[in-house]
């Protein structure tokens, strides 16, 4: 049920005045109002969309959301169940333990038949009816059949099941399994359905993984078993011997860095293995290392491409991506390579890391900044014009779309050099974090939102703005995580 509280609530400020350096209750409040606040006045069916209301009336995600519809998609229900899960935690406050649980069972009834879940979850009967949830109401009726030989994209992409279709991309089944077998850690391995939902999607996304250790972007069948090896070799990326300067749209990319799905992935079973101790889970994360070592292209640019084909080569995805050498993933390759260092101790993973960055620093603009894309082999930069068309000027370039991107170099490789034990560990700066705490209490309204400018569409998507703003998933998540990591830098007493 959904209490809402007047607009004129919103306008009245906190009334505490803050000391310089907050006190751990004052903070332990804020989380508890903070989680108040979205879990009665804007949380939708226990979920959420990424934007709402100050009342809670309206809502949207990449698409319109509404009282019968939540988002999937981060920052919408498992993102925000993360940080309530966080401020447990941080805090042992059972009103943060209640609104995950209800973030919980608002994904169990979204998840779909294939194992994994859409960008949106419907609770409107009528549309309901339509989607195969693995619970109510579709949950008794005849399965979907299993994906036949090879099975993998060359299967999936003919997407025969369109309702029925799990998404690795955007972090959306990804992100719903790290949350849900926190919420089963949390609860002690008690409730059952939290357990099945949880370890449903990790084994459809197992079947879903490739042999060579890749994951793509989405699937509509349960995938019973992996995919064929015979058919998708394990073999080092190389380059293509000709590429087209147009999209064919034939979508042959069948492993995918884009978007970090592999290596969301990744995280997430190494997450899954610390939570259940289930060796398949380290066996799957370690795999997708794999994967990741073999990806890298070999010189003249040692680094990676956003997607491949079963032949381990790069190739087109959308009309603006095209085969090349990607700035972006490329950098969030070498971040997760460290990620599987410090949970496996295994030094294969660092060592790609300075032959890329060596590379990669060759690619950095004027302006210190990255292209997204480098011409296969030539190593210049790639952009597009508004006609879509390749181009090597970058005057011209759409705005949906990152096609520069800023260098994160100097902060991987001071991660990297501190990891090889050549860089002292860095010291939290401890004032920095009261500065940052202080003014998220100080911006906190009493009723516990913390509104922002902007707007939120209605249920026929039109834009609604109001002199009291907005209240959007991704706001609270930063201001509650600031607020858990200042309680868990306290001293112990």
């Amino acid at each position: 049920m959904k209490y809402v509280i007047s607009l004129a609530t919103l306008l009245l400020s906190a009334a505490a005045c803050y000391a310089e350096t907050p006190d751990s209750n004052q903070v332990r409040d804020a989380l508890r109002r903070g989680t108040s606040f979205m879990f009665q006045t804007i949380a939708d069916h226990g979920g959420y969309a990424w934007v709402s209301s100050t009342d809670g009336v309206h809502s949207n995600g990449e698409g319109v959301a509404g009282p019968d519809r939540v988002w999937v998609q981060p920052p919408g229900t498992p993102a925000v169940g993360l940080v309530f899960l966080d401020a447990y935690a941080a805090t042992g406050d059972d009103v943060h333990l209640q609104a995950a649980k209800a973030a919980g069972e608002a994904l169990i009834r979204g998840q779909l038949r294939s194992g994994g879940w859409g960008y949106s979850i419907e609770f409107d009967p009528e549309p309901r009816k339509k989607i195969p949830y693995r619970v109510e109401p579709q949950g008794s009726r005849d399965r979907i059949p299993v994906t036949p030989e090879p099975g993998g994209w060359d299967v999936w992409r003919q997407r025969k099941y369109k309702t029925n279709m799990t998404l690795i991309d955007d972090d959306v089944t990804p992100a719903a399994i790290r949350f849900l077998a926190r919420l089963d850690q949390a609860l002690e391995f008690k409730d059952q359905r939290v357990h099945d939902a949880a370890t449903y999607a990790l084994r459809s996304t197992l079947g879903a993984q490739y042999p060579i250790g890749a994951w793509g972007h989405n699937y509509d069948r349960f995938p019973m078993e992996a995919p064929s090896e015979s058919h998708y070799p394990v073999i080092a990326a190389t380059y293509p011997q000709t590429w087209s300067r147009r999209s064919g749209n034939d979508f042959s990319g069948c492993y995918m860095l884009n978007d970090r799905i592999t290596m969301n992935m990744i995280e997430t079973m190494l997450l899954a293995w610390e939570i259940y101790n289930d060796d398949r889970y380290r066996h799957s994360a370690v795999r997708g290392g794999r994967f990741l070592l073999l990806a890298q292209l070999p010189d003249p640019q040692p680094a990676w491409a956003q997607q491949y084909d079963r032949n381990m080569q790069p190739v087109w995805d959308r009309k603006f991506e095209p085969p090349a050498i990607t700035a972006r993933e490329s950098q969030d390759t070498l971040r997760t390579l460290m990620v599987l260092y410090r949970a496996t101790t295994d030094k294969r993973f660092l060592e790609p890391i300075p032959r890329a960055l060596k590379y990669l620093r060759t690619c950095l603009r004027g302006d210190g900044r990255l292209a997204r894309f480098y011409e296969l082999k030539t190593n210049k930069p790639l952009y597009f014009n508004s006609r879509y068309e390749l181009t090597y000027d970058d005057r011209e370039m759409p705005d949906h779309y990152g096609f520069v991107w800023d260098s994160e170099l100097d902060e991987i490789e001071k991660e990297y050099q501190t990891m090889v034990g050549k860089r002292a560990q860095p010291i939290q700066d401890r004032g920095q974090l009261v500065a940052k705490a202080a003014e998220v209490l100080r911006v906190q309204r009493s009723n516990g939102a913390w509104p922002t400018a902007g707007f939120v569409r209605d249920l026929k998507g039109r834009k609604v703005a109001t002199d009291v703003g907005v209240i959007k998933s991704e706001t609270f998540i930063e201001n509650a995580r600031m607020l858990c990591e200042y309680l868990q830098s306290q001293p112990q007493r």
